[in-house]
């Protein structure tokens, strides 16, 4: 199972790409930052042999997002899924995760959603969209009220406010666009990515 002291303070890359190539190195771009945590999106064509074949590194640890259905969640559980997240509570994906022994990331919104989602067993509560919701306050409100439910805001995290949200409470962020683009992978704009990864590697709170 994975422990929440193995993600606290860090930044997971949110994978979501249109081309499992691009998803791929992505990854290896990353990983070279070192960046060591990474959420492959069930979005992703053919998610699951993905996931295998990083799962299998030694130096990774994959996890499976944007699941919304126990099919989807007990495929990425075959494939070698170390965590399962969710953007809203799916309570069959939790489910899956219980039986699993794996912690499940629901995502919440509201106050309410928090609550339930922390009380239907989440390992850590999905804040989403974060920026949209209201950002590092926004987190910072919900800490005060819930100082016992870890918070992993995702949605919209830049670069410049990633520490205001360690700061502001969250156990991890997940990011993605703000890290690497189809865009940057075409261009070949490794040695920026690189830089971002190793920028975020080195955050503190």
């Amino acid at each position: 199972m994975t422990s929440l002291d193995h993600l606290a303070g860090k930044a997971i890359p949110v994978v979501r790409f249109d081309a499992a190539s691009d998803a791929r190195i992505a990854v290896d771009w990353l990983r070279e930052g070192g960046l060591t945590i990474f959420e492959i999106t069930a979005t992703v064509p053919n998610f699951t042999a993905l996931i295998a074949e990083l799962a299998a590194r030694p130096d990774l640890l994959i996890g499976a997002g944007t699941l919304l259905d126990a099919e989807t969640a007990a495929a990425a559980i075959e494939a070698g899924a170390k965590f399962l997240v969710s953007p809203c509570f799916v309570a069959e994906v939790a489910e899956a995760g219980a039986r699993a022994a794996l912690p499940v990331f629901p995502g919440a919104a509201t106050p309410t959603e928090v609550l339930n989602a922390h009380r239907a067993g989440a390992a850590a509560v999905k804040v989403f969209p974060a920026k949209q919701l209201g950002g590092p306050g926004y987190i910072s409100a919900l800490r005060s009220v819930f100082p016992h439910i870890p918070l992993m805001p995702t949605g919209g995290i830049t670069l410049d406010d990633a520490g205001d949200y360690l700061r502001a409470g969250a156990v991890a962020l997940g990011m993605g666009g703000q890290l690497v683009t189809v865009a940057d992978i075409r261009a070949g704009r490794r040695d920026e990515v690189v830089a971002r990864a190793a920028r975020l590697a080195g955050l503190k709170a």
